[in-house]
């Protein structure tokens, strides 16, 4: 009876973790091509890295969804592609930190000065209010799972929520005062932040991160 009801607990959390992979997904699918289409628009190449990032978080939200769903077909080959999962999202990380690099060393040199996006100040500040609330449900879940995958997904999708501060602080601050250098500094320093996860996921430290 233990054992029944503890499979049935562990289905649960495979349905909810796969809930929230399918809808970050589907957010960074619609925040991402808004966000390429806003950058066009407006010149801002702010707007293109965080674009870009979206689909950065596709693309981790989908490895999860395929380690998860192998758990679900084969129990047993949940550890094997557990360490797997974390490599690729740990590398998705490095992806996005030389990425924010280049455009932000790109920018400073070219003085690069974009016009001002209403659309890019809206969408930014709707991902600072759904991002947290993503990333602390995935935390919660994956903790309950004792999933490092999930935590390090959800460690991603933090980095999104931080890369939003600087996103929106850059746009608001160009549109205010014309400061067009302040993102591209500020979007230097979360690399350090991403780099930080990168290495937690691909050594297996977000458990231990996120413990309390």
């Amino acid at each position: 009876m233990t054992f029944d009801r503890a499979a049935t607990s562990r289905d649960q959390l495979l349905r909810r973790a796969l809930g929230l992979a399918y809808f970050t997904v589907a957010w960074n699918v619609i925040e991402g091509a808004v966000a390429i289409w806003a950058a066009v628009d407006a010149g801002s190449d702010a707007l293109l890295s965080f674009g870009l990032d979206s689909a950065i978080e596709s693309i981790s939200a989908l490895v999860l969804i395929w380690r998860l769903r192998v758990e679900q077909r084969d129990a047993e080959r949940a550890g094997e592609v557990e360490s797997r999962a974390l490599r690729l999202i740990g590398v998705s990380f490095f992806i996005l930190a030389a990425y924010v690099i280049y455009e932000s060393i790109t920018t400073l040199v070219n003085r690069e000065q974009p016009d001002v996006s209403i659309v890019g100040i809206v969408l930014t500040t709707l991902s600072l209010i759904v991002m947290p609330i993503l990333a602390r449900r995935k935390e919660q879940v994956g903790e309950e799972m004792d999933s490092m995958a999930v935590l390090a997904d959800a460690a991603e999708t933090r980095a999104c929520f931080y890369l939003s501060i600087v996103v929106l602080t850059g746009l608001v601050l160009n549109a205010a005062l014309g400061w067009w250098w302040a993102d591209p500094l500020a979007a230097l320093g979360v690399v350090v932040f991403l780099i930080k996860e990168g290495r937690e996921a691909m050594s297996g430290e977000h458990g231990d991160h996120y413990h309390h």
